[in-house]
C-alpha cells in the first residue's frame, strides 16, 4: 500500500504545499466526510485534484466542509471536480439545489444560446458556493439515433452546430460564475451503442465521417484549458485499443484536433477498459493523457495508481497550472439577474 503520513492544519486554511510534486491522478473519497485514513493517504499521495459523486453530497454546509477538508489534506487549494450536467447526471440535487431538464430536452425546448448560458451561470453559482471549481462538461458528444440511453439525453443535440453553440454557451456561463469547464468526451462518444460503464463502445464509422461530425465540436474547443477522453474504440484509427489508451490521444486529440490543454481520462474504473485499474492507468498516461481520473474512492485501487503512476510530468504540470488560471468571462451577470432572466425566457416560450 502507498505510504501515509502528513501533518494537520486548521479548518478552512491550508498548510504550505508539500514539496512532493502533484500526482498524475484525480481521486475521490468514500462518503460525505473525509476519513482520517483518507486524509493521511492524500497528504502523501498528493493527487492533483479530487472528484465528488452523489455519495459525497448531503447538504451545502457538509459539502463545503468536505471540499475544505480535501484541500486541507494536500495543503493547497487543489481543484475539486464534479459532474453537474443537469438532468440525470447531476450529483447535487433537490431539495438543496436546482433540478434541471436533461440537456437534450432543455436545448430542444429553450435553445442552445442564452438559455444554456444561464444554465451554466446558475450551476456555477451553486458549485462555487460549496467550494467546487471544476465542472465536468460541456458534453460535446453528437447524439445519433442509436446512441445508448446512458448518454443520449446528456447530449445537446444531434446537429453539430447546435452542439457547438450549446457547449460554448454553457462553458461561458460556467466561467461567468468562476467555474472551469472540462469538455468531454474527446474526440467523441456519441456513436456509443453500449454503456461504457459496463462494456466497450465501438464505432466502425469511416474516419472522414467521424471528422465531419463527432470530432468537429472538439475541434471548436481545441483551445479549452481542460478536456476528458472517451473510452471508445474507433476502428478506423485503432481497431485494438480504446481512445483513452491508444494513439487516438496523441494522433487525433493532440495533433488533428489541436487540443493543447490538460487531458484527463474518463473514469478509469469503468469496465469499457480491459486489464486492471492500475494497468489501464499506466496505459492512459503512456498514450498521452496527463491525468488519470479515478472516481470510486476505493483505497486499494487509489494506492496502486499512486504507486505506479507517480507525479505529473513537467509538461503536464505546466498544462495543469495553465488550466486553473483565473477566468476572464466575456459576460457577467449576477445570480439574481440570471434567475430572473431564465424565468422570463421560460415563461415567454410557454406563453
Amino acid at each position: 500500500m502507498f505510504g501515509v503520513g502528513g501533518g494537520q492544519c486548521q479548518l478552512y486554511s491550508y498548510c504550505e504545499p508539500l514539496d512532493l510534486g502533484q500526482g498524475a491522478y484525480i481521486f475521490g473519497c468514500a462518503g460525505p466526510e473525509l476519513l482520517s485514513s483518507e486524509r493521511a493517504f492524500f497528504a502523501e499521495a498528493q493527487p492533483w485534484g479530487f472528484i465528488l459523486f452523489a455519495r459525497n453530497v448531503e447538504a451545502p454546509e457538509q459539502l463545503n466542509r468536505l471540499c475544505h477538508d480535501l484541500r486541507q489534506s494536500v495543503g493547497r487549494k487543489a481543484p475539486v471536480l464534479i459532474d453537474q450536467e443537469g438532468g440525470r447526471v447531476q450529483r447535487m440535487t433537490q431539495p438543496h439545489w436546482r433540478q434541471w431538464l436533461p440537456p437534450f430536452d432543455y436545448v430542444a425546448r429553450f435553445g442552445a444560446g442564452e438559455a444554456m448560458w444561464l444554465r451554466g451561470r446558475l450551476i456555477a453559482a451553486e458549485l462555487s458556493a460549496v467550494g467546487i471549481n471544476v465542472n465536468c462538461g460541456p458534453t460535446l458528444d453528437v447524439a445519433q439515433e442509436d446512441t445508448h440511453p446512458f448518454l443520449r439525453n446528456r447530449c445537446y443535440g444531434s446537429d453539430v452546430d447546435t452542439v457547438i453553440e450549446a457547449g460554448k454557451s454553457f462553458a461561458d456561463g460556467l466561467a461567468a460564475g468562476g467555474v472551469h469547464a472540462t469538455p468531454k468526451h474527446m474526440p467523441g462518444h456519441g456513436r456509443a451503442r453500449v454503456d461504457s460503464h459496463h462494456d466497450l463502445p465501438m464505432t466502425d464509422a469511416p474516419l472522414g465521417e467521424l471528422e465531419a461530425t463527432d470530432f468537429r465540436p472538439f475541434r471548436a474547443f481545441s483551445d479549452a484549458p481542460m478536456g476528458m477522453s472517451a473510452h471508445v474504440l474507433y476502428t478506423s484509427i485503432d481497431d485494438k485499443l480504446p481512445g483513452t489508451t491508444s494513439p487516438v490521444c496523441n494522433d487525433y486529440i493532440r495533433q488533428e484536433i489541436g487540443f493543447a490543454g490538460l487531458l484527463m481520462t474518463d473514469d478509469i474504473s469503468m469496465n469499457a477498459l480491459g486489464g486492471t485499474v492500475t494497468e489501464r492507468s499506466v496505459a492512459a498516461l503512456g498514450a498521452g493523457c496527463d491525468l488519470v481520473l479515478h472516481c470510486n474512492g476505493d483505497m486499494e485501487e487509489m494506492s496502486s495508481i499512486a504507486r505506479h503512476c507517480g507525479m505529473m510530468s513537467d509538461a503536464a504540470q505546466r498544462r495543469a497550472d495553465d488550466a486553473l488560471a483565473p477566468l476572464a468571462p466575456a459576460r457577467e451577470m449576477s445570480v439574481e439577474e440570471a434567475q430572473m432572466r431564465l424565468q422570463d425566457l421560460m415563461e415567454g416560450l410557454d406563453a
